[in-house]
């Protein structure tokens, strides 16, 4: 496996994703409930960013559209989302969050 550091624990709140580019995906990280989740950025209806949308009850909203996907899963749970979201694993090493790319599904 392959993780990749894309910022420190610090630079994720609960109300406020990371936005992080890796390789040439766009990912955002959350925190929900002190666990760290990690899901693609670009929602797949429209270009925008799901990182700068509203986060809610472990959803977070299209910031254009009202699309609403799960955080945990990635699940799309409300239309016009087209399709669930792309999720990866997070891990927590010396303060700094890590994602694998190389590995989907939650």
């Amino acid at each position: 496996m392959k993780w990749t550091t894309v910022c420190k624990r610090d630079q994720v709140q609960e109300d406020f994703p990371f936005s992080a580019k890796v390789d040439d995906k766009e990912v955002g990280v959350y925190l929900l409930d002190g666990e760290y989740f990690a899901l693609e950025d670009v929602c797949p209806h429209a270009y925008a960013l799901l990182s700068q949308g509203f986060v809610e009850d472990g959803m977070v909203e299209c910031p254009l559209h009202e699309a609403a996907f799960d955080i945990r899963t990635g699940k799309c749970l409300r239309e016009p989302g087209k399709r669930d979201l792309d999720v990866y694993p997070v891990r927590i090493v010396d303060d700094h969050v890590q994602l694998n790319m190389n590995e989907q599904g939650a």
